[in-house]
């Protein structure tokens, strides 16, 4: 197979399946296959700053793909187009620029056995691409950061634990690696680990069922510093929050230090034990909000400094006062204007500028309401709001209202409380049971993945971009 556009599009359908769809647009679709040769595949990306951002964030998936479309000796190089991002000239300024051989690291055969006689290097799971020195401090943040980088000074000192709680994309795991960074770089014989409750979870649950829970137990309670991320997701797993209960008492009295993240406040917490709540409470809790207009500008400014970008100061206004919600959504309109500015040969101005801002994140003149999503969702299944919001059990059903829970979650800010209200009453826990098994039908499910896709796209349709 000597086509790389082949085999980049067979790689291109290996991801589209293993990410959310807009990651997918905004990450991979502005890719350009440039050459094969043997089993090297070279691409093309927009700038530096969309090669540091695939590095840190889709190594894994990249290399999965790429050995199973060109083998175990498959290697992926990249061109990142260096251009004046006024006239961008494609090609004619390229430098070759990371090659991966994707060769495998060390394993060790049991992840949870660290031997006594010496100290085992763990794999941290911390990116580099995340320090405090990127990590804008605004309003939003300051007492997060300011808490953060005091333990990193002194782990276990203080603020033990930090609870760190926010919306989505606000840099909370950002922060996080950063404290681990920070105390590596310090107190280069730490032992360090950042990972979230979900993996927490099926490492506990694995380690049942291999008989292996005493080297589970073992391996986190010689952890200095565990950063656990999505603590939430603990909600209704009484096994786990029970070990996690005793691991966290374990590593806190021995002066470890724990950093939590999680979407909402400790307090807010549904269906965790209150013993597990109250020990949250012990050191500070800070939460991240929404940063304000020049905070995202500095924020802006940094990205662009990483990438090596330049913008017009009013293109730079202009997407600051429009795109509010939170920091992913900033850095996805960067990319996109400087992917359709360098792939399409357009002029970077405000008027692309609204283009890219008006396509990529809606603006609403009114807030979706859980009512009007059941809506959408009941005209495309064909059945009434009544049947939907009841307690029937009828297969289409079900499958309707989990498809309306899931996308009510993704598309307002309601609790998962509040979205069970609303749907017959339902608790908390059977709300996360219906997103989660939306989620995967999306994912595993080609005619359920084309109705959740019509339903999002009246869904997006139905807001009136300002």
């Amino acid at each position: 197979m000597s086509d790389p556009v082949i085999v980049w599009n067979n790689i291109l359908n290996l991801i589209r399946n293993s990410v959310p769809k807009e990651n997918f647009r905004k990450w991979f679709e502005p890719i350009v296959p440039v050459k094969l040769v043997d089993q090297s595949l070279t691409i093309q990306v927009p700038n530096k700053f969309f090669y540091d951002w695939i590095e840190s964030h889709f190594l894994s998936l990249l290399r999965s793909c790429v050995r199973k479309e060109l083998g175990d000796r498959g290697k992926l190089e990249y061109q990142i187009l260096m251009e004046d991002y006024q006239k961008p000239q494609l090609l004619s300024k390229t430098k070759v620029s990371q090659q991966h051989d994707f060769e495998d690291p060390g394993v060790i055969t049991n992840p949870f056995v660290i031997p006594g006689i010496k100290k085992v290097k763990i794999e941290t799971n911390l990116s580099p691409a995340y320090q405090f020195e990127n990590f804008i401090e605004g309003n939003c943040n300051r007492v997060a950061r300011q808490a953060g980088i005091h333990i990193s000074q002194k782990p276990g000192n203080m603020f033990n634990p930090l609870v760190i709680y926010g919306n989505a994309a606000l840099g909370k795991s950002h922060l996080m690696q950063a404290i681990g960074n920070a105390v590596l770089k310090q107190f280069p014989e730490k032992t360090v680990l950042y990972t979230n409750a979900e993996k927490f979870t099926n490492q506990f649950i694995s380690s049942v069922k291999n008989n292996t829970v005493s080297d589970f137990s073992n391996f986190y309670h010689n952890l200095d510093v565990l950063l656990l991320d999505d603590i939430q997701f603990f909600a209704g797993k009484s096994g786990t929050q029970e070990i996690f209960f005793h691991l966290f008492n374990q590593l806190h009295q021995t002066g470890k230090q724990i950093v939590l993240a999680s979407d909402r406040a400790p307090k807010d917490l549904n269906d965790i034990e209150e013993r597990l709540i109250s020990r949250f409470k012990w050191g500070l809790t800070a939460d991240l909000t929404v940063p304000d207009f020049e905070t995202r500008m500095a924020i802006l400014l940094t990205k662009m400094d990483q990438g090596q970008i330049q913008l017009p100061s009013n293109v730079m206004e202009f997407i600051c006062q429009n795109i509010k919600s939170n920091i992913r959504e900033l850095e996805g309109v960067l990319i996109r204007i400087i992917a359709e500015s360098s792939l399409n040969f357009k002029k970077i101005d405000v008027e692309l500028a609204k283009e890219v801002v008006q396509n990529y994140v809606n603006q609403v003149n009114q807030e979706l309401t859980v009512e009007s999503i059941a809506k959408i969702v009941c005209e495309q299944y064909k059945i009434p709001v009544e049947r939907l919001v009841g307690k029937s059990r009828q297969r289409q059903i079900v499958m309707a209202r989990q498809t309306a829970m899931y996308f009510t979650k993704q598309y307002t800010q309601k609790s998962l409380k509040q979205i069970g209200e609303y749907f017959g009453g339902k608790d908390h826990a059977t709300v996360l049971y219906s997103c989660n098994m939306a989620k995967y039908l999306i994912d595993s499910d080609l005619i359920f993945r084309e109705r959740a896709e019509n339903i999002e796209k009246k869904i997006q349709k139905s807001q009136r971009f300002k």
